[in-house]
């Protein structure tokens, strides 16, 4: 059974799947950053602008892959 990926509303969210997270992949696209997480389980999407991106892929302790 194949399961959608799952949308991230906030960053507390995203910040609190982090740490279960085995990579992020960054995806830029004109105007917004998609950030996707990927766990054991599920892949975890979160949107966000550039800025924001910026400062939350700094945070990361995990293995970062640009799309």
């Amino acid at each position: 059974m194949i399961k959608m990926p799952r949308e991230v509303q906030t960053e507390e969210e995203f910040l609190a799947i982090v740490d279960r997270a085995v990579e992020c992949r960054v995806k830029r696209l004109q105007d917004t950053v998609k950030l996707k997480l990927r766990t054991q389980r599920c892949l975890y999407t979160y949107k966000c602008d550039t800025a924001t991106a910026e400062r939350l892929i700094g945070r990361l302790k995990i293995p970062i892959v640009d799309v």
